[in-house]
């Protein structure tokens, strides 16, 4: 049974193991690692979305001042696309060159990399290098279907394939339908990508902003063809990451394999319209579903279908949205009926990758756009008819027929914790009232679960004759507060202090291998595996183990734990200019076991406000040429502190996670997974007395909901 915790702790005086350093100046991030005769890159890209490559004049850049070299497609024959994680049966992969000798696939890829004494030598070298293209047309994500193929053997650019089915599905019509289109967003981390290649003669440094050195290790070694003893991978400082970070990019091979040849180090750091324009997106999808109640006011059947867009290349993980979304659905309900399928598709625009919440929250979307649309349609209570169908605590675990595991919580008790946070009987009487008046308000609630990472992590702990211990660790950290967590679950073990304890991490070379920091799995998975190695250190030092003793161990879960929450809003919107404002959202959150809740209340305001800005303002944006029109922050917009909710009230009611001996779910992704569903849910129900059924996607802007509160003026006048 869950029992409640405050969410918001005396933070008072708090400081993280981390902070010292990074408060005063003294992070080390990529950016700040000089090598002896450290060279720069910069590297030339295309201005078009699809074109023949039918030349590269580069000679007048090579004469210039500084200038070490400038690489062509030709420099980078025989280098491929990175592997993929082969997360569904039946994925079609690109089994492609790297940098294409012929053509150009995105606005934005590179075609020429130069290398010079500094980066504005680079610079200027780089804008002397002219290409000779022949325009081509750009299969865009929503025009995928039944396009020219981007690469060989993928008819209409399907990458990657979902279904799943259980049951007959009714013949009657559904009680709900709903159609949601999802643009693309940038992770958009403080730091943007930073890469430092360095080769010896013997093997290769890397200094990566990473969240995944033990990947990358291997992925630089199989693009060298290097033993992966040749290969050290180091992340220093990364200023965050939000699965941005989560893979090689073509740039990482590319300056390792110029490394090489050149046998100096190089240092490239993206610019922020870099990021934008060449680094991973995320979401871009478009959902559709449909649900049938019966007669009592139960769920009784689910389909739905769901299209990933690609982009023109495959990250590592480009697989984990599309199938953590089709696995996720029905998610907090029970639905004896599913038809679930999923498609991904290539198109001439940059790759998508996981972005905090990696299919979670495009699940939580859907199911709860279509737990609402249903209610109204039958004339219930939308807490009603949730209370009435999630699962309860007793029958929790559960197998679903998908093959997933449902992890224990407390789902009723998440509802009723935030109903009466929220007030909410009184909040719809209130509603009643202000509508009465002429105001356009709605009351929006989102219900989910999810998974928080499967596999292994690893730790290595000694012992030291001093009295103090170091813990090396496979999981990484962008500004989680890892070495601090980690260090209280080793000392509680222990019986030491947590001062006692020094963490490493990020460095292949000092730490086992390890995942890394995805899918908020670092607690349950890399936390458990901490907690199991200190009880095994303590025990073989009780039994006499002379100093120092060290114990390595790799824990890897049979289950994977489930986070679950529960987020309540009230949205009001100016009937005059469309302008959103929340003014109030409960949040009942439950990661089971809480290390720090410090940490934890941090991770739950992060999140909300990146789920907060794709609901309300983030979109990456291109023409029908295949052009970035978002291509710096003056057009994409990030969210600030004054648009955050102008009452803002958290509370955890954890239920200990079933999965793991720490008791641990996972926090980092939740904002954005609760908070986009409710807040869409608060549009179309302050939007419904209004009459029709305007279609809402995100971004909510003014302009969007104008036009829908306007629609029936603005459709006649057009």
């Amino acid at each position: 049974m869950p029992t409640e915790q405050a969410a918001i702790p005396d933070a008072a005086g708090f400081l993280r193991v981390e902070d010292p350093a990074l408060l005063s100046g003294r992070g080390r991030f990529v950016g700040d690692i000089r090598l002896p005769g450290q060279a720069h890159a910069v590297f030339v890209r295309s201005p078009h979305a699809h074109a023949r490559l039918l030349g590269l004049e580069m000679a007048e850049a090579r004469a210039q001042p500084g200038v070490l070299a400038v690489l062509g497609p030709a420099d980078f024959a025989g280098l491929r696309q990175p592997r993929v994680n082969r997360l569904l049966a039946g994925m079609n992969l690109p089994e492609a060159e790297l940098v294409p000798a012929d053509r150009v696939l995105a606005v934005g890829a590179p075609v020429a990399l130069v290398l010079a004494d500094s980066r504005a030598q680079a610079q200027a070298a780089a804008d002397l290098v002219w290409a000779d293209y022949q325009d081509l047309a750009p299969v865009l994500d929503h025009q995928s279907e039944g396009a020219p193929a981007l690469y060989p053997g993928l008819p209409d650019n399907v990458a990657l394939r979902s279904e799943f089915a259980v049951g007959r599905l009714p013949e009657s019509p559904p009680a709900a339908e709903a159609q949601i289109a999802l643009p693309r967003v940038a992770p958009a981390p403080m730091e943007p990508r930073a890469a430092l290649l360095s080769w010896d003669g013997r093997g290769l440094l890397a200094w990566l902003s990473t969240q995944t050195p033990s990947r990358a290790r291997e992925d630089l070694a199989l693009a060298l063809g290097l033993a992966l003893e040749q290969v050290r991978v180091v992340a220093p400082d990364v200023g965050g990451a939000f699965g941005g970070k989560a893979s090689v990019f073509p740039e990482d091979l590319m300056l390792a394999w110029a490394a090489r040849r050149l046998g100096r180090p190089l240092l490239w750091q993206s610019t922020r319209g870099e990021d934008l324009l060449s680094a991973t997106h995320g979401r871009a999808a478009r959902l559709q579903g449909r649900l049938w109640l019966d007669a009592d006011g139960h769920l009784a059947a689910l389909q739905a279908d769901l299209c990933f867009a690609l982009g023109h290349w495959l990250p590592y993980s480009a697989a984990a949205p599309l199938r953590n979304a089709c696995r996720i659905l029905p998610g907090p309900y029970r639905v004896p009926v599913q038809a679930v399928r999923g498609e991904g598709r290539l198109s001439n625009a940059a790759a998508v990758g996981i972005y905090r919440g990696a299919g979670r929250p495009e699940a939580a979307i859907l199911t709860e756009r279509l737990i609402d649309e249903a209610a109204a349609g039958a004339g219930l209570d939308p807490l009603a008819l949730r209370l009435r169908n999630c699962w309860a605590p007793q029958q929790l675990p559960a197998d679903w027929p998908n093959g997933q595991r449902l992890d224990a919580c407390d789902l009723p008790a998440l509802l009723r914790r935030a109903a009466e946070m929220f007030g909410y009987e009184e909040r719809r009487a209130e509603q009643a009232r202000r509508r009465a008046a002429g105001e356009v308000v709605g009351l929006g609630i989102a219900l989910y679960v999810e998974p928080c990472g499967q596999g292994f992590e690893s730790v290595r702990l000694t012992a030291q004759a001093d009295g103090r211990y170091l813990l090396s660790t496979g999981a990484t950290a962008q500004g989680q507060g890892r070495e601090t967590s980690y260090a209280l679950i080793a000392a509680e073990a222990l019986g030491c202090a947590s001062a006692d304890i020094r963490v490493l991490h990020g460095d292949t070379a000092a730490c086992p291998v390890g995942i890394g920091a995805l899918a908020s799995r670092s607690t349950a998975i890399g936390g458990s595996a901490v907690l199991k190695a200190a009880q095994q250190l303590r025990a073989e030092l009780a039994a006499g183990a002379a100093l120092p003793h060290t114990v390595d161990l790799v824990h890897e879960v049979a289950h994977e734990a489930w986070a679950a929450g529960c987020v309540m809003l009230a949205l009001a919107i100016d009937r005059e200019t469309g302008q959103p404002r929340i003014e109030d959202l409960v949040w009942v959150d439950d990661a089971g076991q809480v290390v720090v809740p410090a940490l934890v209340h941090g991770q739950l305001i992060g999140g909300l406000a990146q789920g907060l800005g794709q609901g309300l303002m983030e979109r990456l944006v291109y023409d029908e040429q295949g052009q970035l029109l978002t291509g710096s922050l003056m057009d994409y917009a990030l969210p600030r502190a004054d648009d955050m909710p102008a009452r803002l009230r958290l509370a955890s009611l954890p239920t200990r996670s079933a999965a793991n001996a720490l008791g641990a779910k996972g926090v980092g992704e939740a904002g954005c997974i609760g908070a986009p569903a409710a807040l869409l849910n608060a549009a179309h129900d302050a939007l419904r007395p209004l009459g029709g059924h305007p279609q809402l996607d995100f971004p909510l802007t003014a302009e969007r909901l104008w036009r829908a509160i306007h629609q029936d003026n603005t459709e006649s006048k057009s």
